[in-house]
């Protein structure tokens, strides 16, 4: 048994609360057991006591990413074609530091991580966050998630990951067993085509809404496990919500009857307004950029960043999400700023990145406020984020942060 006191702080603890000056939170092992005011947060007398003075700096949960591909990047300087897909699988080490790094103790996979990656996260065989994970995304033939190239083939692949491209009732429900299979904790779908991928456009709808209800039943039918939805096309949003899918990701055009869809059946929104930017920002880095990719993403961006403004102007339950790994892994925290920009205040953008992002991945009872009983998941920052938002992407100014009471990182002035 030890315990960790983090004192000499301001607290913001994801709830949406007033800060709390003076704060101090005691964690013992891997657990909150007592956070406040100073005066009523005691230091234990105890000889395993690691106390620590964070210098005036601000306390926080440690941030939530409900879309990440923490095992790849997009777009970079080698070509896929020739790249193999063990050197690929071992940058994931180098991507998950970057998100340790830059305050993301826990995300959500949205296609590329399996059961082994999430393990060595698990074990600490390598540095990274809580995962949830996908495994693969289901794609119709041509879709989204269908790699085919009509000149090259296929990029070389991992034998062991599961194929996600799937056609038809029975085709759909295997498929959904075979992710499972595979370890699939949440179902990813694209119900609609997409912007990097070179056969289908966002403005389309995929699947049909019986062969969505029928991955939302299967997947139901295996301990109640969700469905996550690759939805840009407004059609493809729709019969999403219909269907029954847990959330909506990216959401570029929704328009007023999805919105209503989406409240009434509380479904998530994950906005990922990074996403396009970092296309464009990697084209301009001179990285492997498709042009359609380009042309794509300039075509979208206005609509994607109106629409997530109309959806939180009416309520929509927003949860952080920044489709990690088409951008640099480690930009993350981008993203607030982005969801200030589109109407949140500055705390409605940390809560969205803290404690609706645990409810949306179903782990709010452990995670995503600093409160007893909560696994002592924490991010320290040097600047008051509620003044100086835009610094929470500074990773140097991201001072301390620790996984399970387990700090996994530190440049807390000596």
């Amino acid at each position: 048994m030890s315990y960790t006191y983090l004192y000499h702080a301001t607290l913001i603890d994801g709830t949406g609360r007033d800060p709390i000056s003076d704060a101090a939170v005691l964690i013992k092992d891997d657990t909150i057991v007592a956070v406040g005011p100073k005066a009523e947060v005691p230091l234990p007398q105890d000889d395993k006591v690691d106390a620590i003075d964070l210098h005036a700096a601000t306390i926080l949960p440690g941030f939530i990413d409900c879309h990440v591909h923490v095992t790849s990047e997009a777009f970079g300087t080698q070509d896929p074609y020739a790249t193999p897909f063990t050197y690929r699988i071992l940058k994931t080490a180098q991507y998950a530091k970057a998100t340790l790094d830059a305050g993301i103790t826990s995300v959500r996979d949205a296609g590329g991580a399996d059961r082994g990656i999430q393990r060595a996260f698990d074990e600490g065989l390598i540095a990274g966050p809580r995962t949830q994970i996908s495994v693969t995304m289901l794609s119709i033939t041509g879709g989204h998630g269908d790699a085919h190239s009509a000149l090259l083939g296929y990029p070389l692949k991992n034998p062991l990951m599961v194929d996600g491209v799937c056609d038809g009732i029975e085709g759909v429900r295997k498929k959904v067993r075979e992710v499972i299979r595979a370890g699939a904790q949440i179902i990813k779908v694209a119900t609609s085509g997409g912007v990097i991928s070179p056969t289908d456009n966002p403005e389309d709808a995929h699947f049909t809404l019986d062969e969505l209800k029928t991955i939302v039943d299967e997947a139901q039918m295996h301990g109640g496990i969700k469905a996550m939805a690759h939805a840009q096309a407004a059609e493809g949003i729709k019969n999403a919500v219909r269907a029954g899918f847990h959330s909506i990701e990216h959401g570029i055009y929704l328009d007023d009857e999805a919105i209503d869809l989406m409240l009434q059946h509380g479904t998530y929104l994950v906005p990922t307004l990074i996403a396009p930017l970092s296309v464009l920002k990697a084209f301009d880095e001179g990285l492997r950029v498709p042009a359609y990719a380009v042309e794509k993403t300039k075509r979208v961006i206005e609509a994607h960043q109106t629409s997530i403004a109309k959806a939180k102007s009416r309520g929509v339950k927003i949860a952080m999400g920044t489709d990690s790994g088409v951008g640099h892994h480690g930009t993350n925290l981008e993203e607030l700023q982005l969801l200030v920009d589109i109407g949140m205040t500055p705390m409605e953008a940390i809560v969205a990145s803290t404690r609706t992002a645990a409810d949306c991945l179903g782990w709010q009872h452990r995670l995503g406020t600093v409160e007893v009983g909560k696994l002592a998941d924490i991010t320290v920052s040097q600047a008051d984020p509620l003044k100086e938002l835009s610094r929470l992407q500074q990773h140097d100014n991201m001072v301390l942060v620790l996984k399970g009471g387990t700090i996994v990182k530190n440049r807390l002035p000596a």
